[in-house]
């Protein structure tokens, strides 16, 4: 399954018309129920709230690992890091040929 995010939105991609795969849960009464509101609410099949709720979860708990804040004192001494040539070793090279996560299909 395939997702684009555009800004704040989780979108489908036309990989994403052909569903392979299922994914079950078992909730509490109230749990569903407030999950159906909330659906109701914007229009919206449970399905596809959870999925799309999901979805941005998933990209939220990735970008959290990309993005982080730093103090101005903190963010320079990053940047002059950054600017610094590094030497290739092994894992520096290993890290450039892995594909990004939000690349992977």
């Amino acid at each position: 399954m395939s997702a684009v995010a555009r800004r704040g939105q989780v979108t489908e991609t036309e990989e994403t018309t052909n569903k392979e795969t299922s994914i079950n849960m078992r909730v509490d009464t109230r749990t569903r129920d407030l999950i159906d509101l909330a659906a109701k609410t914007l229009g919206r099949s449970r399905t596809d709230f959870v999925l799309e709720s999901a979805l941005a979860s998933a990209h939220n708990a990735l970008l959290d690992r990309c993005l982080f804040p730093l103090e101005s004192r903190r963010f320079q001494a990053f940047q002059k890091a950054l600017d610094k040539p590094s030497l290739p070793n092994s894992k520096l090279k290993e890290l450039m040929r892995r594909k990004p996560v939000w690349d992977e299909n």
